[in-house]
Formats: C-alpha cells, sequence, structure tokens
C-alpha cells in the first residue's frame, strides 16, 4: 500500500514522539525515590520490586507485543501502548499505597514494553527506504528519552512536588498518540477497524497492510542471535546504571561526582545511536561494528579493574561506547526481515527473551560485589558477556532473512 508524502511525516513525528517516551517513566523515578517512598510507605522490598518492574515489563509486554499487532494492527497497538503508559505514569503519581503505586508503575512500563517492540517493525513500514536514517533518529530520541527526566526530575518536585515530576512525562505519551490517530483517521482500513475493535469482534478485524508471520520465529538461528546479543548488550548497560555510582564512591570520589560520571556514560549513547544505523546499512555483514563495540567493552572494564580512580573519561568513553550494538540490533530487526510481522516477530523475540534474560545481570553483579567486597569480579563478569556478545553477535550479522530461517513460510 503507497503511503503519501503527509502520511509519512505524520509516521515520522509519531515514531520521534514514542521514542522520547520510552524511557522516561523508568528513569523519571529514582532521582525522586526517597522522597516517594517517605509520602507512598515504600518499603525496602517495594523499592527492590520497583526496580525489577523495568525488565519484567519490557521482557513479558515485548514477547506479547508481536500478538497484539496481529490482532489489532501497528498502528492501533501503538496507540493504546502509549494510552497505558500515560495512564498509568499519572495514576501512580495520585496514589497514596504501595501496591497500587507498584500496580500502575507495571501498567506504565507495560506500554513502553511494548512500544519497543512496535517502533522497528512501523519503521519497516513506513520507511522500508530510509532505515538507517529513522533508525538512528529514534535512537537518538530514546537516549534523550532516558538521560534528560534524571537532570530536571529533583528540580521539578523541589519546585512542584513529586507527584507533578512523576506524571508530567506523561504529557509525551499522550502528545505521541496524536500523530497516529492522524494516520488512522487517514485510512479507511484502519477507521474500520477500530470500528470493529471497539465491538469487540476479533475475527473480523481489517489489519492494515501488515504482511502475515506464519513461521515459528524461535527455529532461527538468527533470532537467538539477536535475542542473546541483545541480552549480553543491555545487562553491561544496566548493570552500570545500577552500579557504576557506588562503584565510583568506592574508588574515592564524591557522590556528586559519581552521578555526573554516569550522566557521563549515558550521554555517550548519542554517539552509536546516531552513527550506527547509517553504518549499519551499507554493510553486508556488520561483525566488525560488534567486534570494534566488544573491544570497548573490555578495554574499559580492564581500565576499572586497574585504575578504577583514572583516568575515567576513557574508560567510560569505552565502556559508553560499548553498548553501541542496542542501535545496531533495532537496525537489524530490520534489514533481517521481509514483511513487517516477520520485524514485529523479530523484535518481539529479541527484546522479550532479551530483556528477560538481561534482568539477572544487576542481581548477578550485587552478589558478586557482596561475596568479594570489590568490584573486580563484577567487572570480569562483564568482560565475559561482552566475549558472549561477540559469538552471538556473529550470528546476529549472518546475511540471511528470518523468513528463511524460521522453518515456516514467508508471507
Amino acid at each position: 500500500m503507497a503511503v503519501e508524502h503527509r502520511g509519512r511525516l505524520l509516521a515520522l513525528a509519531g515514531i520521534l514522539l514514542v521514542a522520547l517516551h520510552l524511557r522516561a517513566a523508568v528513569t523519571a523515578v529514582s532521582p525522586v525515590l526517597d522522597v516517594v517512598r517517605g509520602d507512598v510507605d515504600l518499603s525496602a522490598t517495594h523499592a527492590g520490586l520497583l526496580g525489577a518492574v523495568p525488565m519484567v515489563s519490557f521482557a513479558l509486554f515485548g514477547a506479547l507485543s508481536p500478538a497484539l499487532a496481529r490482532r489489532v494492527g501497528l498502528e492501533v497497538a501503538v496507540v493504546l501502548a502509549m494510552l497505558a503508559s500515560a495512564a498509568g505514569e499519572v495514576l501512580r503519581a495520585t496514589t497514596t499505597t504501595a501496591p497500587t503505586f507498584l500496580l500502575f508503575s507495571v501498567l506504565a512500563l507495560a506500554g513502553l514494553g511494548t512500544g519497543n517492540v512496535l517502533l522497528p517493525p512501523l519503521v519497516k513500514r513506513y520507511f522500508p527506504d530510509r532505515i538507517g536514517a529513522v533508525t538512528a533518529a529514534y535512537n537518538v530520541a530514546m537516549v534523550v528519552s532516558l538521560s534528560v527526566p534524571p537532570l530536571v526530575a529533583v528540580p521539578l518536585a523541589a519546585r512542584y512536588g513529586w507527584r507533578v515530576s512523576v506524571a508530567t512525562w506523561a504529557v509525551l505519551g499522550v502528545l505521541a498518540v496524536v500523530p497516529w490517530v492522524g494516520v488512522l483517521v487517514r485510512s479507511g482500513a484502519a477507521r474500520r477497524a477500530l470500528a470493529v475493535v471497539g465491538r469487540g469482534d476479533p475475527a473480523t478485524v481489517p489489519h492494515l497492510d501488515v504482511g502475515r508471520a506464519t513461521g515459528r520465529v524461535w527455529r532461527s538461528p538468527l533470532a537467538w542471535g539477536m535475542a542473546v546479543t541483545f541480552a549480553m548488550n543491555t545487562t553491561n548497560g544496566y548493570v552500570l546504571y545500577a552500579w557504576l555510582p557506588q562503584l565510583l564512591v568506592d574508588a574515592g570520589l564524591e557522590e556528586s561526582a559519581a552521578g555526573s560520571w554516569l550522566g557521563y556514560y549515558a550521554f555517550l549513547g548519542l554517539i552509536p545511536a546516531f552513527l550506527v544505523p547509517l553504518a549499519a546499512v551499507r554493510m553486508r555483514r556488520p561483525w566488525w561494528i560488534v567486534a570494534f563495540f566488544v573491544v570497548c567493552l573490555v578495554g574499559g572494564y580492564v581500565g576499572l579493574i586497574v585504575s578504577p580512580s583514572g583516568p575515567l573519561w576513557l574508560w567510560l568513553l569505552a565502556a559508553g561506547l560499548g553498548t553501541g550494538n542496542f542501535p545496531l540490533l533495532l537496525t537489524l530487526i530490520n534489514l533481517r526481515t521481509r514483511t513487517h510481522a516477520g520485524a514485529a516477530s523479530l523484535s518481539g523475540f529479541t527484546q522479550g527473551l532479551g530483556y528477560a534474560l538481561a534482568g539477572a545481570g544487576p542481581v548477578v553483579a550485587g552478589l558478586l560485589h557482596e561475596a568479594t567486597g570489590g568490584w573486580a569480579a563484577t567487572l570480569w563478569f562483564l568482560v565475559g558477556t561482552a566475549l558472549v556478545l561477540g559469538v552471538a553477535g556473529w550470528f546476529a550479522c549472518r546475511p540471511v532473512m528470518l523468513e528463511d530461517t524460521w522453518g515456516g513460510k514467508s508471507g
């Protein structure tokens, strides 16, 4: 189905706004968590559960997202995801009890986990001729979504209260819905789909042109390679987000300085987010990108083991650039599939399984630190995950299509 120019502009706006919202609900709470705990009576156990919600939600709802997209269509699914996320962010800001705060956090993160998976097939649907450029743009937006909320959460809470600080980011979710409603209104098929969904008759939902997935994605070596690569890459990122400040404080830095270095580490993600998708679309087998980032990770970790107090800018530059396989994998989801449904299936499998496996990373890192009293064992653990990443990346970068490897017929 040909998509006219104005529809593509609306889709681009929708993709970028969704990306801007995808991490805000995760990173906006931790800077004001102490205030929230006092007001909502969150115990240490509740706080620990809250820390696990993003990974669990991204894994569970990411895995379910392809089925939702097949049922109602990509565009309707992303609208529902953003509305659920916005509702969860607002509702948890109004609650007064720990269980409801956790429940509404799950709702917010369910929407974001669904959005994670839907963005690659939306790019493939609307921009098959601009996969690299659009993927780069929305990856940059995701880095902004990850980095900006922690910087403004405390000032917002100081001026307006933590509830306003936490709920503010729901605005992005609502704004992200607007372009997709425009896309849906412009499509007669989409209007009929919405009407049928409203009547609760899924058997006759007329889908938009998303293709049909008939294979079993878990049979594909390509899919497993991508899922394990995603898991190892995410493990590295989330372990450092969780433990880097404490590691630096133990090395002799002040807490404020450690926080600044974490911000430096986070913003380094902008570089690969922009450059990697543009490079990947020009390479038949972009494993050398994977290898470069593995070398960065290993170099950064060995540097932190040998000299944890410096030169920090170099060690964290290497470690920060090293997680650049994330934008590569999001690009490969579209480069290694023929249909939008195939992209949705591969995205759901890669991110669902990847986040599920990566969820153990921060826990293992903490246990190693507690058992040894230092950080060397944790950093060597990360070196090991980086090497596994390199091997899995070899399979993820093979120049084959999912539909040729998943044991079914492509549609």
